[in-house]
């Protein structure tokens, strides 16, 4: 069973319609509402910003150049990483950061993590009264009629259970965290046999809010029953 990324074509530009912001050591170092959005592959675009929009300072030319297919860049570095600004093409006066070179970026007033959002995927928690139930070598981890369905464009269904009806006796709580764009930070995972299997966000984004503090499994990694009928294991490993 695979679930495969909204098509969209490299090179497709479209506007930003939001406010992006962006911050590096403690202070706003771009702000504007004239962002672009453009695919550099298909899965998810990046912010091209005006380079007018950048406070002055943070972007400093190492002289050399680099080819995109949607052009020309000057390369330049900006605060721990790269950023490639411009002069023609579709992007011509835009300059398009490393998404770790800043500190934090915002979409209005509401963070986001690892990459912009697709405006063309969805991602939403609906809440369900199916019985679902997830084993793994015939011991069940996690039963429950009182569960959120998280359907995410690309992404296998994940069903998140109250914790009350987890059994954490076989799960090892783990040291990773992983962030998502349309989720948030993750607060918690866990581990079975040395494979994180499962994880929780305290505090999502507001869009995810009816999954704070609830647990999520792996469906590639365990066998997951939808109301009594199996669900295939998706092919191709996903992430959170």
């Amino acid at each position: 069973m695979t679930y495969p990324d909204p098509i969209v074509p490299p090179g497709l530009v479209a506007p930003v319609p939001r406010r992006i912001r962006a911050t590096l050591a403690g202070r706003f170092v771009l702000d504007t509402t004239d962002a672009l959005y453009l695919w550099e592959f298909p899965p998810y675009p990046q912010y091209y910003v005006p380079v007018a929009d950048v406070a002055e300072g943070v972007l400093t030319d190492t002289g050399e150049t680099r080819t995109f297919g949607h052009g020309i860049a000057r390369v330049h570095t900006a605060g721990s990483g790269r950023a490639w600004v411009y002069d023609d093409g579709v992007a011509k006066d835009r300059v398009r950061f490393q998404w770790d070179a800043l500190d934090h970026w915002f979409e209005e007033d509401e963070e986001v993590f690892v990459h912009p959002r697709n405006p063309y995927a969805r991602c939403d928690a609906i809440r369900s009264g199916r019985l679902v139930r997830v084993s793994v070598d015939g011991d069940v981890l996690a039963e429950s009629r009182s569960t959120v369905i998280v359907f995410e464009t690309g992404l296998p269904p994940r069903y998140y259970f109250p914790r009350t009806e987890v059994n954490f006796d076989r799960l090892t709580p783990s040291d990773t965290r992983t962030a998502c764009p349309y989720k948030g930070r993750t607060s918690a995972y866990w581990s079975l046999g040395g494979r994180d299997l499962a994880w929780s966000y305290d505090f999502p984004t507001s869009a995810l809010l009816p999954v704070a503090g609830l647990v999520a499994f792996f469906n590639e990694h365990v066998d997951l029953d939808l109301d009594g009928t199996p669900i295939p294991r998706p092919i191709t490993p996903f992430s959170d």
